[in-house]
């Protein structure tokens, strides 16, 4: 609208200068003469402005004119094509013309001019591969779907333009959802042309989403050899597919396939958290207790977690809580400051009714850094002490307003997940999910944060509804040890 406004006003301020042109003109004294052998011609300034004007449109037309004879001349030598070649230039240089006009139009934004200027430009020229490739564009900028589609199907047939029309029907139908059909066309894209980057990351997204984690750590592989990704971040994201190849073959009862999976993913990432915890699982499971420790304390100096805690109690099922605590001193000693240092040793004090110790284990934490787990620890050590009830039920009160603490969080869209997964089930980023603070409202409640179960000695239960059961969970935290003072416990069985 405001384009076309501004046409009609210079159209209309153009016809004003050429009347107030042609007034001044008309109103001007003198002329020219122009005198050759006896005859002489006297103009107006009007009428010598007008024959300059006729004099250059003669001109032209006589170049037109001498170009085509010159055609006519080579095609009466023997040049058959002569003259079809003097008027295809004519045509292919308007459509050029045009073309571009197109290009500027998609470049501002406005499909619909896009479209026209494409329709009119496979008038002019015999390019499908330039004309459908400016329709197709400006079909998808202007919605329109259809043509879109037809477009990009006609650039397929053409070898030159056979990525292009694969990777526009492989968006098209990953907008539309259909991600089985995105990943055909996305191998047949990737066939094409492998050092495309961007077709490597949906291929690799797709094929993670798909669980073929066989077929995206070959892509994966493909982006270091095209130099489309660092060493370090490879070897990173080799790791996770490795993981969760592990993960995939685990679950179908291969465990030597699995255990050979999950020890590899270590390796290549000894800080990723459940490869390390896998890794230990499996190293259990062979016999091998000194691997299984030396794999969680390397990824406990990387980043502590719950799981790694979890993970190095299932090495030793079966010690007593003192033999515990001093096993457990290779992880504590090593970031003693770490929040999940101090809560971890206050729950091995706990469990061994060690109430002071633990308390001086957790120090200022549940009120310097209160969060449900902490302040479930401190109603423990007050329960364990003998406090009153009162006191127990108001940390526990507490527990249930605060923030959860560390989980894993995807770094793209800030989704929260009750556990670790390579892909995020909210936006698709793959390897996006570290463990960390969130930065909004929680919306899970990862299984790791619940009291470990190396006290009791046995696996947690998964949590299936974390928002609707938080108060029933820290009931069952704060029971999960017997922390009767030994007065009252002596009292007890006096009494049986």
């Amino acid at each position: 609208m405001l384009w076309s406004l501004v046409k009609i006003v210079v159209f209309v301020i153009l016809v004003a200068a050429l009347a107030y042109g042609g007034t001044v003109l008309m109103e001007t004294e003198g002329g020219a003469q122009i005198a050759f052998g006896s005859y002489e011609i006297t103009l107006t300034p009007l009428k010598a402005v007008l024959a300059l004007i006729a004099l250059i449109v003669a001109i032209y037309v006589a170049l037109k004119l001498l170009g085509l004879l010159v055609a006519v001349a080579r095609f009466l030598l023997g040049d058959e094509t002569a003259i079809s070649r003097y008027f295809d230039r004519n045509r292919e240089k308007k459509g050029i013309e045009v073309v571009t006009d197109g290009m500027m139009a998609l470049a501002s934004g406005d499909g619909r001019l896009a479209l026209a200027k494409a329709a009119k430009a496979e008038k002019y020229l015999q390019k499908p591969e330039l004309t459908n490739l400016l329709k197709a564009q400006a079909a998808v900028m202007n919605g329109d779907k259809l043509t879109a589609e037809r477009a990009f199907k006609q650039l397929v047939t053409d070898e030159r333009t056979r990525f292009v029309g694969v990777q526009g029907i492989m968006k098209q139908k990953l907008d539309e959802g259909d991600t089985d059909t995105a990943l055909k066309l996305a191998e047949k894209a990737f066939a094409l042309k492998p050092k495309h980057v961007e077709t490597q990351d949906i291929l690799l997204r797709l094929q993670a989403e798909k669980g073929d984690w066989v077929a995206a750590r070959s892509t994966l592989s493909a982006k270091l050899k095209h130099g489309a990704i660092p060493r370090d971040v490879h070897k990173r994201r080799d790791a996770v597919l490795a993981l969760s190849q592990a993960k995939g073959v685990f679950e179908k009862g291969a465990s030597i396939e699995s255990r050979e999976a999950a020890i590899e993913a270590n390796k290549k990432s000894p800080d990723l958290i459940p490869a390390a915890v896998m890794a230990s699982d499996e190293y259990v499971a062979e016999g091998k207790q000194r691997q299984a420790a030396r794999v969680i304390k390397k990824a406990w100096e990387a980043q502590p977690h719950p799981d790694l805690a979890a993970a190095f109690a299932r090495i030793e099922p079966k010690e007593t809580p003192e033999q515990r605590i001093k096993r457990f001193g290779a992880l504590t000693k090593v970031h003693p400051e770490n929040p999940e240092s101090q809560m971890l040793a206050a729950e091995l004090y706990i469990a061994a009714e060690d109430f002071p110790a633990a308390r001086r284990a957790l120090g200022d934490l549940a009120e310097m850094n209160p969060t449900a787990r902490s302040l479930t620890i401190l109603a423990a050590i007050e329960r364990g002490e003998g406090a009153e009830d009162v006191v127990v039920r108001g940390w526990l009160t507490r527990a249930l307003t605060a923030p959860r603490g560390p989980q894993w969080v995807c770094d793209n869209c800030q989704t929260i997940h009750a556990e670790w997964a390579p892909v995020c089930d909210q936006c698709g980023g793959f390897d996006t999910l570290s463990w960390r603070k969130p930065t909004h409202s929680e919306v899970a409640m990862p299984a790791g944060t619940e009291m470990l179960p190396m006290i009791v000695g046995a696996m947690p239960e998964p949590v299936v509804e974390p928002d609707d059961s938080d108060e029933d969970e820290v009931e069952e935290t704060a029971t999960m040890f017997d922390v009767t003072p030994a007065e009252e416990k002596e009292t007890e069985k006096g009494a049986n």
